[in-house]
């Protein structure tokens, strides 16, 4: 089978600090054990199952950062590259714990500004996933004055009584869909500031995703079922590049149903995804025989 690498793909920059951060303080003793992260360091499984069982990493995960907080009397705690709300660093603070942060840059800047917008003033509109960490420790930046909207219902239901009206969004969403949510809100509040944050790693992925799987029959997305940015690039090759596109975990979640009749798969991954993953997938793809898969009845 021939396989179109699509490039780039896999980790970005902020994914591999916080996991190199992590790995860091489990190996430095002046670090007060347990050693705990405040939810998954990266939304994929494996990531976080080879921090507990290499490293020693506590992973403690829920909805509620603040709440998990409580599961915890003493040792270290790392917050995640989604980043976290200034009352989780406070209560973690007041409860004795060392404070190891591994938030994005990207996700920081989204912070200062939200923080620098809420002091002079303005209602901010955050456009982003509910029940997603990053928009929780964003919009805890300032309470009263951040709204979270999805989608154009959302935004119906504001009743923003200012002129100074700011938008901002989540580092990962689709380019294409928040470029459409922000143009409606503009239409509600044409007077908007508009702060667009998807970082430069989302938009390029998604970007190579539209182009370069419009070459191929199917096309495979190796990524976490909870990884944002990998549910997006599924999204982003059926709508741009009208292509067939499945979610895998691994090698072994191919349905070789899928690809009867294809010459030629694309594979992408999230930016959360191990390379090994990846890896393993497009050498099964290219061990592929077309004519045979073609010519036998394939395992469902």
């Amino acid at each position: 089978m021939e396989v179109i690498k699509i490039t780039p793909r896999g980790y970005c920059y902020g994914v591999v600090d916080a996991i190199q951060l992590a790995k860091q303080v489990a190996r430095d003793p002046s670090y007060p054990r347990p050693v705990y992260i405040l939810g998954m360091i990266v939304h994929n499984r494996h990531v976080v199952q080879s921090l507990t069982e290499e490293y020693g990493i506590i992973t403690l995960d829920g909805p509620d950062r603040l709440s998990l907080l409580d599961q915890i009397t003493s040792g270290t705690v790392i917050f995640t590259a989604h980043g976290v709300s200034p009352a989780v660093k406070a209560k973690a603070k007041a409860k004795g714990l060392v404070c190891v942060d591994a938030t994005c840059p990207d996700v920081t800047r989204t912070h200062e500004l939200i923080r620098d917008l809420a002091s002079r003033g303005y209602q901010i509109i955050y456009i982003g996933k509910r029940g997603h960490p990053e928009p929780e420790g964003a919009m805890g930046e300032a309470p009263g004055s951040v709204h979270l909207v999805e989608t154009r219902e959302d935004v119906d239901q504001l009743d923003l009584k200012t002129d100074k009206v700011a938008v901002t969004t989540q580092t990962t969403l689709s380019q294409w869909d928040t470029a459409e949510l922000i143009e409606y809100i503009r239409s509600r509040y044409p007077g908007v500031l508009v702060y667009n944050e998807i970082c430069f790693a989302t938009q390029a992925r998604q970007e190579a995703a539209a182009t370069q799987a419009k070459e191929a029959d199917v096309v495979l997305v190796v990524g976490d079922a909870r990884s944002n940015n990998s549910n997006r690039l599924v999204q982003v090759v059926r709508e741009r590049a009208r292509r067939p596109a499945y979610l895998i975990d691994t090698v072994e979640d191919i349905d070789l149903n899928w690809l009867k009749g294809a010459r030629k798969v694309a594979v992408t991954s999230g930016s959360s995804t191990p390379t090994h993953l990846t890896r393993a997938v497009i050498e099964f793809l290219e061990a592929l025989d077309p004519d045979q898969l073609e010519a036998g009845p394939a395992p469902g």
